[in-house]
């Protein structure tokens, strides 16, 4: 069990996709000793980067899944959560940062703040989180980090300070310069593993003594001592570091850290300075809310003899039973100790604690306050609160955005049937934001997700781990049938095979109704029909609204009023009046003028103002109208009410348009008539697959 605190870091490695975290990931686990060879994350070896456990992965080349390892340096233990980069995976980014002390920001040299660094800043301010920025692929042509530290400062409003200066950039990369130390490194070596420190370069020596005057005038706002050694001229090194660390942990001040991973320069450096600078589990405040006393906020310390209290943050369900991820905020727990679920109250032993490193378990008998492992055999669901009993303290729940596009699924055949129930059931358990639900109107299985790539890579896990054939398609759009105008119906059923034969006369009108999807009335005098069989015409009427004539959807807001009529002594009955009912329903809707209704949406896109142009045209080439537009703080909302039917694959559209920067919601608004021409589209369809059914 880990004793001192103050020599822990919890930290994740986040940024946009394709900025190098995995890479960077590979690396410090290789000067870390935990692995004794580097590999690529497309690797020509066969093999992949350490964190890419998933054969999915690897294929592609990018970070599906969230991974946690943990590593030494120097005298420092460093849990390590190395986070994807796509926007449709962004819950795993979410959840991870929910349980983190601390990050590393990393941003491509060339690309610099990109779309996803955007959301990614956005979610580690919504949990508080300190962190380094490390400009990434400065080997890379184009590569600038001054460049990059100002769009820091312009696009994410971050007071970002360098602390070190790249020794040439591109193919001429060879090292950095320590502005705090002043101090050359250079990074040699198989793998850059010897590092050899020299006085800083003369070319660079103005450069240098430019950036620490900068640094200093930044830092020294966070320490009053090294303010007043700036002015004496002699600050020392410790000065600085402890300044830079208290603006950090403050969230006022984004170190900037810079190197190539790919390279391997810079690296150990950026491992000094998660040591230097970012927080231990002491140094952050994480609160809960105490169910005892009515949901009051309450700040839990970080002390291993305090009452035990921990989050489950992921869950990841394998061939071995379910794996939870934790994070243990105050207290100890040991193997064999039974926890309780705050949740639903329930009692769990704990059986078996481990220590993640990417898709390998180390076991371990304990673990205490400030320390991420994981559980195996706990039944939980994500964001599920654990305490000992004694306290009944719940965290406090993180932040899961709403799905934004929807397929339908179904299995070719009945084992993949079975298959596939069992991988839905995993994957919504595992992942809050791939939803799943059958369709009542249209019988489909629908899934839910964040994206066309994020749903598409668990219909390909399906095939791949549950061995699930499946098609898929666009979801059946919920249309609607209603009348125009009112038609009157006069219509007899008679049959008559032998014995008591069936008679039964309705005449009266149906009529657009606003008010309701169906209302009856009956306005007969003087008895024509028998007051026993009002209530079959009701039924008769009420049974054609299910499946229209012109679609075969459900018909809505029809009025059906019935005013005359006759019966037959004998020959009328319950069946017999439904039965003249229905008759007049079919002759008076074809005379009604029947028209076809579609869900209109109403959807809500946010993005940076130079984007409003591009969000509007999206939503115009799908039949959009524009309601309204707002302008707050460089971001622009435009809202608009769009026909459900057009804005299937819309996310990929705006993110195209917009360089990924922009996201909507959808909601339903109402229903309206859709124009002629697509009217007379869905009616020739609905036509041949009739045709084809008989």
């Amino acid at each position: 069990m880990i004793t001192d605190l103050s020599k822990v870091r919890n930290i994740g490695i986040s940024a946009h996709i394709d900025s190098g975290k995995t890479t960077l990931t590979e690396r410090i686990l290789f000067y870390t000793d935990r692995i004794h060879q580097i590999h690529e994350v497309r690797g020509k070896d066969g093999v992949g980067a350490k964190m890419d456990s998933m054969e999915l992965e690897r294929e592609r080349g990018i970070t599906i899944q969230s991974a946690a390892t943990h590593c030494f340096w120097k005298d420092k233990v460093i849990n390590i959560i190395d986070t994807p980069g796509h926007v449709d995976f962004t819950i795993e980014v979410e959840r991870s940062l929910r349980v983190l002390d601390g990050a590393i920001l990393v941003l491509c040299g060339v690309a610099g703040v990109q779309s996803q660094s955007i959301t990614v800043d956005r979610q580690m301010r919504r949990y508080k989180v300190p962190r380094i920025a490390f400009v990434n692929k400065l080997d890379r042509q184009g590569a600038n980090p001054f460049r990059v530290a100002g769009q820091l400062r312009e696009k994410l409003a971050h007071n970002a300070v360098m602390i070190q200066i790249p020794i040439g950039v591109e193919a001429d990369l060879k090292g950095v310069v320590d502005l705090v130390t002043m101090r050359a490194f250079y990074f040699e070596g198989e793998g850059g593993k010897e590092i050899t420190e020299t006085d800083i370069p003369a070319n660079l020596q103005a450069q240098a003594e430019e950036y620490r005057e900068k640094m200093l005038d930044a830092v020294s706002m966070y320490d009053d001592e090294l303010m007043e050694a700036v002015l004496e001229g002699n600050p020392t090194v410790e000065m600085i570091r402890r300044a830079i660390r208290k603006g950090t942990i403050s969230l006022d001040l984004t170190p900037v850290m810079c190197g190539s991973a790919y390279k391997n320069k810079g690296v150990q450096l950026l491992l000094d300075g998660v040591d230097y600078y970012l927080p231990n589990p002491t140094d952050v405040s994480n609160d809960g809310v105490d169910l005892d006393r009515n949901e009051a906020p309450v700040t839990l310390s970080t002390d291993p003899s305090k009452p035990l209290v921990m989050l489950a943050f992921k869950l990841d369900d394998g061939r071995y039973g379910q794996l939870t991820y934790v994070r243990v905020y105050q207290g100890t727990l040991k193997k064999g100790d039974t926890i309780i679920n705050m949740r639903n109250k329930r009692k769990v032993k704990v059986g078996r604690i481990v220590r993640m490193h990417s898709n390998e378990m180390e076991d371990i008998e304990d673990t205490c306050a400030g320390d991420l492992c994981a559980l195996f055999g706990v039944d939980c669901n994500s964001g599920d609160t654990f305490t000992d009993g004694t306290v009944e303290i719940a965290m406090t729940s993180m932040f899961v955005p709403e799905p934004v596009i929807k397929l339908m699924i179904k299995p070719k055949d009945s084992k993949s049937q079975i298959n596939m129930g069992k991988a839905l059931g995993r994957f919504t358990r595992e992942d809050p934001t791939f939803r799943s639900y059958v369709d009542e109107e249209s019988g489909q299985t629908i899934i839910c997700g964040m994206g066309e790539l994020h749903l598409e890579v668990y219909v390909e896990r399906m095939k791949r781990e549950y061995q699930c054939d499946v098609e898929t398609g666009a979801p059946q759009v919920a249309y609607r049938e209603t009348i125009s105008r009112k038609a009157e119906f006069n219509y007899t059923h008679k049959k008559q095979t032998g014995g008591s034969g069936q008679y039964g006369r309705v005449a009266g009108f149906i009529e657009p109704y606003a008010e309701a999807d169906y209302f009856f009335e009956e306005q007969i005098v003087g008895g024509v029909i028998p007051k026993e069989f009002i209530s079959s015409c009701d039924k008769g009427f009420k049974s054609m609204m299910p499946k229209g004539r012109l679609i075969g959807f459900p018909v809505v807001n029809i009025k059906c009023v019935i005013n005359d009529g006759a019966a037959h002594a004998v020959d009328s009955s319950d069946i017999a009046f439904q039965e003249a009912a229905r008759g007049a329903f079919r002759e008076a809707y074809a005379k009604a003028a029947p028209v076809i209704l579609e869900p209109v949406m109403k959807v809500a896109c946010e993005g940076p103002n130079e984007f409003q142009g591009a969000m509007a045209r999206t939503l115009l080439s799908r039949r959009g109208m524009i309601t309204g537009t707002s302008e707050e703080e460089g971001f622009s909302r435009t809202e608009a009410e769009v026909p459900l039917a057009a804005m299937f694959g819309y996310s990929t559209e705006l993110r195209s348009a917009t360089q990924g920067k922009a996201e909507f919601t959808m909601e339903f608004s109402r229903y309206a008539q859709v124009p002629n021409e697509v009217a007379e589209e869905l009616k020739k369809k609905y036509a041949e697959a009739n045709k084809l059914d008989k």
